[in-house]
């Protein structure tokens, strides 16, 4: 292909070149964004046992209460942003998001960065990389301290 058929093609179909070059864009910061601020499963557990991180589940309740990391508290993302007095008394210690795949806690993450909280770390993967690393889930009811 040379040159000027690229240009033409570019040229008869400039909306699909657009749409290109944003999801190329949005794909580019995803991955650059995406990986600052986020914990692989295995590195999660030893901050939760050597650091005391807190885990926080933006999961539904009912999904929440089919498995979820021990000692997780759960504030479901529809209503996260009110309930973030919860998690204030752990301001001073770093805190661990969890969903299901790791999309929804991100936007979690950002919530909890815009309020302050220093040292906030998506769990990449979410409860399916959890799951993935073969670690374990608690199984019960609404867990909040």
């Amino acid at each position: 292909m040379s040159l000027d058929q690229l240009v033409q093609f570019v040229g008869n179909h400039w909306l699909l070149f657009l749409a290109l070059v944003v999801i190329l864009g949005l794909l580019i910061h995803n991955l650059i964004v995406g990986s600052k601020g986020s914990v692989e499963p295995l590195a999660a557990t030893e901050m939760i046992n050597r650091q005391d991180a807190v885990v926080i589940d933006v999961r539904p309740a009912a999904d929440f209460a089919k498995g979820h990391i021990l000692n997780a508290i759960n504030i479901p993302m529809n209503g996260f942003k009110n309930q973030l007095a919860t998690v204030a008394k752990h301001k001073g210690k770093p805190i661990i998001v969890n969903c299901r795949s790791g999309s929804q806690s991100q936007m979690a993450c950002a919530q909890l960065r815009k309020e302050g909280f220093e040292e906030v770390y998506n769990l990449r993967g979410g409860i399916m990389g959890w799951e993935a690393a073969s670690l374990p889930l608690a199984r019960g009811g609404k867990k909040k301290r």
